[in-house]
């Protein structure tokens, strides 16, 4: 086994980093700042960040086929063209809720773009219960709800076989498994496959590795456990020098990184003096597993 390294590898202090996804193609790191209203890119070779800033929340973004990104704003299903850094509507959800806006999201294995919403906080993971939902983007932009009732939507992704789906709504504590159609999108039989520890706080991004073992970044809980979805059991716990940690991806060169991004909203000043990295993004090494490649939005 080789040893582990963690490394903050983004200084940046971002307010709620979020959403990593790793573009092979060009070989950066592509990011959200949630309530920093930002899609970014971290480029490994250069150490260099670019940003491109948003009207509203960006609670999660996706590769696209055909170039750029597909985003999840405020309460809309949008792209974001890189190059011009325009960003084209394709369809809004819960419009009779003003107090809502979109959380985490993925694409699928056939290139649908889900992702969920939650109410606007009050407070850091304080928010109204039971308004959030679960939607899927089709490629024609087309918009399907799945469920509602949802506190906090969050981690998501698929089994290898892609019959199930994995997903979290943070307040329920817990990891759920539904069964998933792969050619409509169509999910059903929700239930639980892990409920977190006190100690590890609040389940938050997630996402699977190239054994299909889940990886889940515990937010207050300053680690990324992994679990076995089968025995419903955590097989490893790796601790990071922050609390908030919020999301996790593979990168890389063969995917064998992975990237852990963290938060830094709803910190007091002690807290902050104690864990200055708070914020920034985590490369974690060693860790003997690769992950697989992000799917990519075919809108």
């Amino acid at each position: 086994m080789s040893s582990i390294k963690i490394e903050c590898v983004v200084k940046e202090r971002y307010r709620i980093g979020e959403s990593p996804v790793w573009e092979e193609k060009a070989g950066v790191l592509v990011y959200v700042d949630v309530t920093g209203q930002k899609v970014c890119h971290w480029n490994p070779s250069t150490n260099k960040i670019k940003s491109v800033s948003l009207e509203k929340t960006v609670g999660s973004v996706g590769l696209r086929k055909s170039g750029g990104y597909v985003v999840a704003t405020g309460n809309t299903f949008a792209t974001l063209n890189w190059e011009d850094q325009s960003i084209t509507p394709l369809a809004q959800v819960d419009e009779d809720k003003p107090n809502i806006r979109f959380n985490d999201g993925k694409v699928d294995p056939e290139g649908r773009f889900l992702a969920g919403t939650m109410s606007q906080e009050i407070r850091p993971a304080v928010v109204e219960r039971n308004q959030g939902s679960l939607f899927t983007l089709y490629p024609d932009h087309s918009v399907v709800k799945h469920f509602d009732m949802v506190d906090i939507s969050n981690g998501l992704d698929w089994s290898l076989d892609h019959k199930t789906l994995f997903y979290i709504d943070s307040l329920s504590y817990a990891v759920d498994a539904l069964d998933y159609d792969v050619k409509t999108g169509k999910s059903w039989n929700r239930r639980h496959v892990y409920e977190l520890q006190p100690d590890e706080k609040i389940p938050d991004g997630m996402c699977i590795d190239a054994e299909g073992k889940l990886w889940v970044a515990c937010y207050n809980g300053g680690r990324v456990i992994r679990i076995d979805p089968e025995t419903g059991k955590v097989i490893q716990t790796v601790k990071l020098p922050v609390d908030k940690t919020t999301s996790c991806c593979f990168g890389g060169k063969d995917y064998t990184d992975m990237y852990v991004t963290s938060a830094s909203d709803g910190m007091d000043k002690e807290w902050e003096a104690r864990q200055p990295q708070s914020g920034g993004i985590f490369k974690i090494t060693g860790l003997g597993v690769k992950g697989i490649p992000q799917n990519e939005f075919a809108g």
